[in-house]
């Protein structure tokens, strides 16, 4: 697999945190864009990687990034490493023993009035709108033993469907938390081996569990490897769909792949539902040496469109952009939709520009990046007087190679090909990370 240096340029640690305020503004900020954009990602603590590939990245301490903005300002920047057992092993020991084991670098929620910073597959750790830790979660106490950094909640109901991948029995556990952060649903799903699943989908109706053919190997870390994962030529490649409220799981073969993040997923009728995500048609394949991976295939849109009554997958693809961690306005989760965000990959060591699709004309909007610099995940905003699917703001954390500085970049969510709405230029870099949230002035 191809290596970047992770010590330099955009994933490079920051080494300390900082409360910045006043901040300069490019144009206008809209009136009412009022909130906290949260990105949270790898920082190591001791300020540097070990070792060049995605699995040196992947597992590093977590820090939370925010800026707020307010009343058509940008009022502060600050970022905070989560304080947890691996932030209290290097700057407070003493604090050990009353923090959390686990290390929250992947997303952030907000369900039941608490704000979570997500971990995978670990316990998820209470945070404040200014990223102070607040410790294990009060509100959800059914997901306490840890969760996927990627639930999903429906607009509708309020409910949090998420579940626990791991690589001991039982593999996978689903779970249902109603809108007030009680649980509803928990069952263990029977499974043959344990899979990597880092994402999963839901419909109005059903959930939908991923068993790909990326999983444990263990033999891996007497190779070297930091973490033990692979592509598995000999696993069946499939889709798990159980009804929202519990029952049982049916299975549905797919040709080989992997999913890292799932687009969306909703209900044509009774007995079809439609999914949607970056697929790749192999990854983490071992070269034959079993030290390295080969390059893997960039991401590309893809669909899957499964007929229960029929047990039959139609699969195709939808468009032949490269592209990862999409988004979309998640007023249409697990309902049909039309409009998907996502951040651009010309090549597999770059993320650089973002992409607008419309799933309904095939149409294409580009915003570019230029060559050096690299973006974070496009995080849509819905305008809160409006009702239309792309009426409002796109968010985007954009890293500037020059200054070694990182902008924050505010999208028409219709025309994000037009000159930025505003931008917010910060003296310091936001290192690449993985996903985030925009947390309106209420939560």
């Amino acid at each position: 697999m191809t290596t970047i240096d992770l010590n330099s340029g955009a994933t490079a640690a920051v080494l300390n945190e900082v409360h910045l305020v006043d901040l300069p503004v490019t144009g206008t900020i809209p009136q009412d864009l009022n909130g906290v954009l949260v990105r949270n990602g790898p920082n190591p603590l001791r300020g540097h990687f070990n070792g060049n590939d995605v699995l040196d990245w992947w597992p590093e301490d977590a820090m939370l990034h925010g800026i707020s903005l307010q009343g058509g300002r940008a009022t502060s920047y600050r970022n905070r490493w989560a304080r947890t057992k691996r932030w209290a092993h290097v700057h407070d020991p003493d604090a050990s023993l009353m923090l959390l084991d686990t290390n929250p670098n992947v997303n952030v929620l907000y369900h039941a009035g608490e704000i979570l910073a997500l971990a995978e597959g670990g316990a998820p750790l209470a945070i404040t709108t200014e990223l102070e830790t607040l410790g294990a979660t009060l509100s959800h106490p059914g997901l306490a033993n840890g969760m996927t950094a990627h639930p999903k909640v429906d607009p509708k109901t309020g409910e949090l469907m998420s579940f626990r991948s791991d690589w001991k029995k039982p593999y996978l556990r689903y779970a249902v938390t109603d809108a007030n952060g009680m649980p509803s649903v928990e069952l263990d799903i029977e499974m043959s081996s344990p899979s990597m699943m880092h994402d999963m989908a839901i419909t109005a109706t059903r959930s939908i569990f991923l068993d790909l053919n990326v999983g444990y190997d263990f033999s891996m870390l007497s190779r070297g490897h930091r973490m033990p994962l692979r592509w598995r030529d000999d696993h069946k490649a499939k889709l798990g769909i159980i009804p929202r409220n519990g029952g049982d799981v049916r299975w549905f073969e797919i040709a080989p792949c992997f999913i890292q993040h799932v687009v969306n997923a909703y209900d044509a009728d009774e007995a079809t539902v439609v999914l949607d995500a970056v697929r790749y048609p192999r990854y983490f394949r071992l070269e034959v040496d079993g030290l390295t991976f080969e390059d893997p295939p960039l991401g590309v849109l893809w669909r899957y469109v499964i007929d229960l009554d029929r047990g039959t997958v139609i699969e195709k693809q939808m468009a032949d952009i490269c592209i990862e961690l999409p988004r979309i306005n998640e007023g249409r989760t697990g309902r049909p939709y039309r409009f998907l965000y996502a951040a651009e990959q010309p090549t597999n060591t770059e993320i650089r520009g973002v992409v607008r699709y419309d799933l309904e004309s095939g149409s294409i909007q580009r915003y570019r990046v230029p060559e050096g610099d690299s973006n974070s995940e496009p995080v849509f905003v819905a305008r809160p007087t409006s009702s239309f699917e792309d009426d409002g703001w796109l968010l985007v954390c954009v890293y500037r190679h020059a200054t070694d500085t990182s902008d924050l970049v505010i999208l028409d969510g219709k025309n994000i090909e037009s000159t930025p709405i505003a931008t917010v230029p910060l003296p310091r870099r936001i290192p690449a990370g993985f996903h985030g949230a925009w947390l309106s002035k209420d939560c």
